[in-house]
């Protein structure tokens, strides 16, 4: 199972979020540190914020943070909420499923079982366990000097 891109930048956005708590961050800073395009940000950040995993702020002196505590940010929330329902194989999607022997193979049944696992695991885990390693996350997601 591989997770989307869009997820995958939620998740460091609000990993960053966490490590970086004693103040509000912004996009900018946080698309450097991890080399992701901004506006691929700016999209990601706008439906953290929808989603009520962080709060985002307007004007002068704006910028983002987490909304809520990281031991109330899971996991398996953020990437039900950025993936949607997962659709592995083609018989998971009823509008769209052309497979001949969807009603009587066994694969479906299979796939499922091992979406809901996955789920199961990410659902132990929550956005605290994730940055357990504050120190070498900070150092790693440091701003780095200007060149100019």
């Amino acid at each position: 199972m591989q997770l989307t891109y869009y997820t995958d930048y939620s998740l460091r956005v609000l990993m960053y979020l966490a490590i970086r708590r004693d103040r509000i961050a912004n996009i900018a800073e946080i698309a450097e540190c991890y080399h992701i395009s901004r506006n691929h940000l700016v999209k990601v950040v706008h439906n953290l914020a929808r989603g009520g995993f962080i709060k985002s702020y307007r004007g002068k002196g704006g910028g983002i943070e987490l909304a809520r505590d990281l031991k109330e940010i899971n996991i398996g929330e953020v990437v039900r909420y950025t993936e949607g329902p997962l659709k592995p194989v083609e018989c998971f999607d009823v509008e769209r499923n052309r497979c001949v022997i969807a009603n009587v193979c066994g694969l479906a049944d299979v796939i499922a079982e091992a979406c809901n696992n996955f789920f199961a695991t990410l659902d132990r885990y929550t956005l605290a366990d994730l940055v357990k390693r504050r120190e070498r996350l900070s150092k790693l997601l440091a701003p780095r000097p200007s060149l100019n």
